[in-house]
Parts: structure tokens; C-alpha cells; sequence
């Protein structure tokens, strides 16, 4: 298997109930339907100040990681899982929301700015690189940029959450492909219609 496969699957969110159904927890989202097609067991893992569990397909082995802090320390959890396993940011694929893509529409890119996400802005900081792979989960976008907060800690509306679950399933259609490190191909899928 190439060095650069994924190894870690970070969902980003917010933890507890009044956030559960908001736009900012499309990462925690995306972890939860894993979890549920392949019937895994996430535990409490204080000494990643995460939820964890590992995935096993015939195209390897991952970590899926939900942070247990809150969304601007979320890079916490993801480096400190990273630095126990010596495992580099280019095989890390962090999962979330994108105020910039609507509802439905799913991105896999590598490397870039953290774009105004918080959870990004803090992964990039605590592992020191922007290298790491990005799923990006559009939720649209409110029109103003004042209205952002209240927008993506917003509850959901069913019709929204709906492409989004679509969004969410088609990448989990495109697993193991990413897990082989088909990157290129994974993508293709991902971003035809």
C-alpha cells in the first residue's frame, strides 16, 4: 500500500444535543452514517479528546474521529491522535461543512486555506501544515457574512438536510477509493452530477 493512504477520517462538529442538527455538524454527520453502514462502535477516547473508532474494508484500515471539543479547538483531537501514530497530514481527510458550495454538492480536495472555518483554522494550526485532504460539504450560504454564525449554528431544514445526506452518501459511496489513495478517481465521481 502507497505511504500516503488515509488514516485518519476527522468529522467536524460541535459536540452535544442543541448542536446535533446544525449546518456546522455535517462532519459529525458524515462519521455517524459511516459508523452506521459499517456498523462500528465509536468510543470516548479522553486522551484524544475524542470519540474514535477504525474502519476496516478490504482497501484498509482507518481511524474515523469525532472531537469531543468544541469546533475551534477540533484540531486538537486530530493532532494529538496524529502525533501518537506518527501519522503525516497528508494522510488525514478531514470532513465538513462549506458555506461556499449549496446543499447537496460534495468536494474532496487537498491542501488550502482554512477558508474562515474554524475547525479548519485549528487543524491547520495544531498540526502545523494545510497538506491534510478536505471533504467539503456544502451548505450554502446565508447572503451576508453577518449572518454566518446564526446560519451555520442554525438547525437544518429537512429539505437542506436531505442533499446534504445525498452529498454525505454519495462520498461514502466513493470510500474505498479514497482509501485506496485513488484520490484522482475518487474525485472524479464526487464531482460529476
Amino acid at each position: 500500500m502507497p505511504d500516503n493512504n488515509i488514516q485518519i477520517i476527522a468529522g467536524l462538529g460541535n459536540p452535544g444535543n442543541e448542536y446535533e442538527k446544525t449546518r456546522h455538524n455535517a462532519g459529525f454527520w458524515f462519521i455517524d452514517q459511516l459508523v452506521s453502514k459499517y456498523n462500528i462502535t465509536l468510543k470516548n477516547e479522553s486522551k484524544f479528546s475524542a470519540q474514535l473508532g477504525r474502519l476496516n474494508t478490504a482497501s484498509g484500515s482507518v481511524w474515523l474521529i469525532k472531537p469531543s471539543t468544541f469546533m475551534n479547538r477540533s484540531g486538537q483531537a486530530i493532532a494529538q491522535l496524529a502525533r501518537f501514530y506518527k501519522i503525516q497530514p497528508e494522510q488525514i481527510l478531514i470532513v465538513h461543512d462549506d458555506l461556499d458550495l449549496s446543499p447537496g454538492v460534495v468536494k474532496l480536495k487537498q491542501g488550502g486555506g482554512h477558508g474562515g472555518h474554524n475547525g479548519l483554522r485549528d487543524s491547520i494550526a495544531q498540526l502545523a501544515d494545510k497538506n491534510f485532504y478536505r471533504l467539503r460539504l456544502g451548505i450554502g450560504h446565508p447572503g451576508s457574512k453577518e449572518q454566518v454564525v446564526g446560519f451555520v449554528l442554525g438547525k437544518t431544514p429537512q429539505s437542506e438536510k436531505i442533499l446534504i445526506e445525498s452529498a454525505i452518501d454519495k462520498s461514502i459511496d466513493s470510500i474505498e477509493l479514497i482509501l485506496q489513495g485513488e484520490m484522482q478517481k475518487a474525485m472524479n465521481q464526487l464531482h460529476s452530477k
